[in-house]
């Protein structure tokens, strides 16, 4: 029997199998997210990936609001000698940082940092605000963009500039930093399963991985369609480390001064390369309803028929009433087909088609984005059955990426099994807590160590790399 030939969705995407980079650029660029600007490493954010970065801001920001944070801005220029403070801090980032050295015609006299990230100047001030125990804790976040010189990179995965949210806390005790560091990974952890529909490996980072200048680190890690890491969101808890030299103390109940302990985290627009590489396929994007620009689409057919265009008003208009981001394409200059490619390409979840037959049974014919799916819902209930259909879509794409997790996620016990499971998937092993294990898995494997789930029951007794004495389970995976 001659073998079936494959159909061919989108010709200009190369296939997932053949070229995961690849196809990966193919969607980023063919569906209008992002384009290419002169400054190498930056990027310029389209209508609809600016769309979708602003639906994700809404949604994280109301949950900040919930855990009682408010939003500050700070100056994006940082003086040279803020940034000396804290030597471990500058040792991290000084390879990236990008420096202003001239204000006009002007040689400025001290150089000014273009913020990596803000530690730093939240430290000054927060050194200036806080006064006494009454005025803690100070919970603090900014939207802003920052800019890290990359030797590589990639749209929305690694860029030299990238918009971000940063948050940055400041209490009394070390235990209520430590409350803030895990409630931030929880609602980052709540998030990325709700909203993006991305299931994903909470922990703690190993010391080598930590942030520069934390006393620990904690993360969420996603994985790829390729198998590979994606650090979706990271929380820091500094303790004393930046308080010290920037000299943030309170006044405390009994009349000593105490130094503040602090936290920081944060989640970028690299979230947006996760839901690409997570959901997508050879027909390009699959949106969550959530963060979807339009959750769906209606597209008229036959519209020069009587009662077409009319009926699909009328139901634009319920859905669009009904809180459903909806777009109605009743553009004349391209064919069904076309369209059909066009929005399935940019990954929107649902597509609604009229057309006289739909107007004579009074139903509207439907296709889902993420199992291709088609069926009828009827008129008369349009937006209700909507909303059902969205939140199925929604449910679905998470229960999707979580087996394709589970299925690639292996326990090893030593090196030829971790690095057979890293060439395709997560592996979750013993270590027994030294950086030199790290670095020969890293310098052998390729992998890095993720993060340390918070259950530790042990799956062995000793270390997969170097065989001694192990308490530690640890995810080792090949990261972007």
């Amino acid at each position: 029997m001659a073998k079936e030939k494959k159909q061919v969705f989108v010709q200009h995407i190369t296939a997932r199998d053949e070229d995961f980079s690849q196809w990966y650029t193919d969607v980023v660029t063919q569906t209008d997210l992002m384009d290419y600007t002169p400054v190498r490493g930056c990027m310029a954010l389209r209508p609809y990936g600016n769309r979708i970065w602003e639906l994700i801001h809404d949604e994280l920001d109301a949950r900040f609001k919930e855990t009682g944070h408010e939003n500050v801005a700070m100056p994006m220029l940082i003086p040279e000698s803020l940034l000396l403070k804290e030597a471990e801090h500058v040792e991290g980032f000084a390879p990236e940082v990008a420096w202003v050295t001239h204000g006009g015609n002007e040689q400025l006299q001290e150089r000014l940092a273009i913020r990596p990230t803000s530690e730093t100047m939240f430290c000054t001030m927060f050194s200036k605000w806080v006064q006494s125990w009454r005025d803690l804790p100070m919970k603090y976040n900014q939207w802003c963009s920052v800019m890290r010189w990359e030797k590589t990179t990639r749209p929305f995965l690694r860029t030299s500039e990238f918009w971000w949210q940063e948050g940055h806390t400041v209490h009394a005790l070390p235990e209520e930093a430590q409350e803030e560091t895990l409630l931030m990974l929880d609602v980052y952890r709540e998030f990325c399963s709700n909203v993006l529909s991305i299931p994903v490996f909470s922990g703690q980072k190993s010391d080598k991985e930590k942030f520069a200048g934390a006393r620990a680190t904690y993360s969420v890690e996603a994985m790829m369609q390729d198998g590979k890491a994606l650090q979706a969101g990271t929380t820091h808890n500094f303790g004393t480390n930046f308080s010290e030299p920037f000299e943030i103390r309170y006044l405390d109940k009994d009349g000593t001064l105490k130094y503040c302990h602090e936290t920081s985290w944060g989640m970028s627009t690299r979230l947006i390369g996760a839901v690409i590489m997570t959901h997508g396929d050879e027909r390009g994007l699959k949106l969550p309803p959530l963060i979807a620009p339009f959750q769906a689409v209606m597209l008229p057919i036959a519209a020069h028929k009587g009662g077409v265009m009319e009926k699909c008003e009328e139901a634009f208009t319920s859905l669009k009433a009904a809180g459903i981001r909806v777009k109605l394409d009743d553009r004349d200059n391209v064919s069904p087909g076309w369209k059909f490619n066009e929005w399935e390409l940019k990954g929107v979840p649902l597509r609604i088609e009229i057309g006289p037959r739909d107007v004579e049974n009074g139903v509207a014919a439907c296709a889902r984005r993420d199992t291709n799916e088609k069926f009828t819902l009827p008129l008369d209930d349009l937006a209700q059955k909507v909303h059902e259909v969205l939140e199925d879509i929604q449910q679905n794409m998470y229960a999707s990426a979580d087996q394709f997790k589970l299925e690639h996620t292996k326990d090893v016990f030593g090196m030829e099994e971790l690095t057979q499971q890293v060439s395709c998937g997560y592996a979750r092993a013993m270590w027994c807590g030294e950086r030199a294990c790290e670095d020969v898995i890293k310098e052998e494997t390729g992998a890095t160590s993720r993060n340390m789930p918070f259950d530790q029951s042990p799956i062995g007794h000793t270390c997969v790399c170097c065989g001694k004495k192990a308490s530690k389970v640890m995810y080792f995976a090949k990261a972007y």
